[in-house]
Formats: structure tokens, sequence, C-alpha cells
């Protein structure tokens, strides 16, 4: 293992884990709580995964890349 990804064998195929689907009950309740605040404080965050069945770092990834995607649509208009 090598910089968080699996490797097979010696060859450079890197194992990623598959994309996180979710449901549109989890995406409305990601998508309150974002416009309600763009950063979830740690206790915070670890209640939203338990209710959502999400572990933490599927809530924390998501949260960065709502901020990134919003950042980048109020840089366009």
């Amino acid at each position: 293992v090598s910089n968080g990804d699996l490797r097979l064998g010696g060859k450079g195929k890197k194992l990623r884990k598959p994309r996180t689907i979710y449901s549109s009950l989890q995406l409305q309740a990601l998508n309150q709580r974002f416009q309600q605040t763009q950063y979830l404080a740690l206790p915070e965050r670890a209640e939203l995964a338990a209710q959502l069945g999400l572990t933490q770092t599927q809530v924390k990834i998501w949260f960065q890349n709502k901020r990134s995607k919003y950042k980048k649509i109020m840089k366009q208009g």
C-alpha cells in the first residue's frame, strides 16, 4: 500500500474504492445542511454521517467537493 492507494503485484495499477452512490434522501439532507453552513465541525459531521448511514470521510469529501463546485460556479458568474 502506497499513498493510501492499493496496488496489485509490482504493477502500477491502482485499485480504487468504488465511487459512492448517494441516495436521493442522503443528497437532499447533505444539500440542505450545505445551505445552512458550508463547513461542518467534527461533532456535526459525525452526527450527520450517523443519521445518513455514511462514513465521516464520505461526508467530509462530499462537503469538500460541494464547496469546490460552489466556488467554481460563483467564479463563473
